[in-house]
């Protein structure tokens, strides 16, 4: 009787086997026909997903929580892969796309309670500061040679990912690995910009070509010139303005400003990929990266004359060439509004919007599919200077907490890997269009959907694509930080203090936090160590920043023709 139990129980084993063998090839077969195209062939694809079905074994039935902004690429993830990895790994997934604001709150609040939280985060490089101060989280250099080398995908290969520069400490490790990146560039109608009587009138009135903006002069003027115009002669009718933005106290309103708009302005020093000794958010840092200042009376930036410049460039341009609406939206509100058909240009936009720039029957979309639009390296305020940082690139990068357990850690690395693996990548890319791998972007498929897209291969397949790059390592606590930034900039954005007063105020308060975590001795001898107070003329009139203030803040206006910049790309 015995052996029969034990026959019968060896029966339904081997049963159940053959079932599971059963369900994980039929889990394969459907990610393969999902991942289609990919740079990986069937087979290449099948022994990725092997290896991942047989390293997840040790977690199968648990459940994990990873979280995201909601953007297109976080959607595609939450939506259609953590479901594939599931159903192949027997990991349950749990994708959360919430804001971003709330993505950084939930981090803090982590860091602060040492409570496991999310298993996962795909927080932005802009952190990389904040991380490699706390030590906080897990170094991914040790952790794939260590603890986490039983779970790390043999193919994953970093060196394939474009933006690990940016997820890299100054001591060499590796934080965060790159899960989606998008720059922050010009968008302008190519349409509009290319017809002969605009150009006519445009050279009549200002006396040089119309062309992409080099600078914020020709940008100004562009602005003024299609503000008001009337274009029925291109079948365009409503009003039509020659800028875009949004001004809504929001948190979305500081990334507007630290997401380097003071670079492009020409706030910080030179130096690439930011600012060194003075960043981009106008702090200061000594030989040693340790914050120093922020005011200019420590030798900061971020209420010197290029800031206020950069701020009343911001609010003259919101207040008399933009939609009136924009001044009471939020970045997410005001970015589909260049594709209803309107908008001239746009100096600070995302190229995460391309997706949505590019759908049939839009007005921006001509009807064999390509766009009436193009995108272009971003025009450069009166204050820059050669070999200054030239935009902002977002690096959405998956992220390990050291207060997650292990096991837990391991099953979400499992995840993040199977959302960046060269089988998956592809796809996703063509989905979200928010590059990583350095093979997906020179896949002969985007050759052939680029015409599509509005300059953007063209820009990720030339050198320009490292040269846009995230906030650096000057920022030592992200989340305290960036919160000042639109409570202060949305007071001169909505009036209520001149551009002066409300930098005054901003750097004043970036000091108090600062100040604080100098008291507090958090991060060691890496954290901030701030300056005496000095007269700010002492300052001014030292080379480098903070600049003193130019005599002419409007040179003359700079425009060039965007096919030969292309070509200039691609060589």
């Amino acid at each position: 009787m015995r052996l029969g139990i034990l026959g019968t129980v060896a029966t339904v084993a081997l049963l159940a086997g053959g079932a599971a063998l059963a369900q994980d090839a039929s889990a394969i077969d459907e990610i393969i026909a999902e991942m289609q195209p990919s740079v990986l062939s069937e087979a290449e694809q099948r022994a990725e997903l092997e290896w991942f079905m047989e390293a997840a074994k040790p977690f199968a039935g648990m459940e994990i929580k990873v979280v995201s902004e909601t953007i297109t690429t976080h959607e595609y993830e939450s939506k259609t892969l953590a479901p594939l990895f599931s159903k192949l790994t027997g990991i349950r997934v749990t994708h959360d796309l919430i804001g971003e604001g709330d993505v950084v709150e939930k981090l803090q609040t982590q860091m602060q309670s040492g409570q496991n939280i999310y298993d996962a985060y795909i927080n932005d490089s802009d952190l990389i500061g904040t991380h490699w101060r706390y030590q906080q989280v897990r170094n991914l250099t040790d952790w794939m040679a260590g603890e986490g080398k039983d779970v790390t995908l043999p193919t994953l290969a970093v060196d394939d990912f474009i933006g690990t520069s940016f997820t890299t400490g100054p001591d060499g490790k590796l934080y965060q690995l790159p899960d989606q990146q998008f720059a922050n560039l010009y968008w302008f109608r190519y349409d509009w910009f290319n017809d002969e009587k605009n150009k006519a009138d445009f050279q009549a009135k200002y006396g040089y070509e119309l062309g992409v903006p080099d600078n914020w002069s020709a940008y100004e003027d562009i602005a003024e010139f299609f503000t008001g115009r009337d274009l029925s002669h291109m079948g365009v009718s409503g009003p039509v303005y020659g800028h875009m933005d949004y001004g809504k106290k929001d948190p979305s309103l500081g990334w507007r400003f630290t997401d380097a708009w003071m670079s492009m302005a020409g706030m910080g020093d030179k130096g690439e990929p930011n600012g060194l000794p003075v960043d981009e958010w106008g702090i200061r840092v000594d030989e040693n990266s340790r914050p120093v200042g922020s005011c200019v009376a420590r030798g900061g930036a971020t209420n010197s004359p290029a800031a206020v410049y950069g701020v009343e460039k911001y609010v003259d341009w919101l207040k008399n060439y933009a939609p009136p609406s924009a001044a009471g939206m939020v970045f997410g509100e005001a970015g589909p509004v260049p594709a209803q058909g309107q908008i001239a240009q746009q100096i600070f936009w995302y190229t995460a919007f391309t997706a949505d720039m590019v759908k049939d029957g839009l007005p921006v979309v001509n009807e064999d599919g390509t766009p009436k639009w193009r995108m272009a390296p971003s025009p450069h305020g009166a204050y820059w200077e050669e070999g200054m940082k030239v935009g902002y690139q977002d690096a959405g990068s998956w992220t390990l907490m050291k207060s997650t357990p292990e096991d837990r850690a391991k099953a979400a690395w499992l995840y993040a890997q199977f959302t960046v693996s060269k089988t998956v990548d592809l796809k996703k890319s063509h989905t979200g269009l928010t590059f990583i791998r350095e093979s997906t972007i020179n896949d002969p498929s985007f050759t052939d959907r680029a015409v599509k897209l509005g300059g953007l291969v063209e820009f990720y397949r030339s050198p320009a694509r490292v040269r846009w790059s995230p906030t650096g390592t000057n920022v030592p606590d992200y989340p305290k930080l960036a919160q000042l930034w639109w409570q202060n900039i949305g007071d001169a954005s909505s009036g209520a203090k001149s551009a002066q007063e409300a930098l005054d105020a901003l750097c004043a308060a970036q000091e108090q936090v600062l100040s604080r975590l100098e008291r507090a001795g958090v991060q060691g001898d890496i954290g901030p160590k701030l300056n005496p107070e000095e007269d700010p003329s002492v300052w001014l009139e030292r080379p480098g920043a903070p600049k003193p203030k130019l005599e002419n803040e409007k040179p003359q206006a700079v425009t060039v023709n965007y096919d030969e910049l292309v070509k200039s790309w691609q060589q």
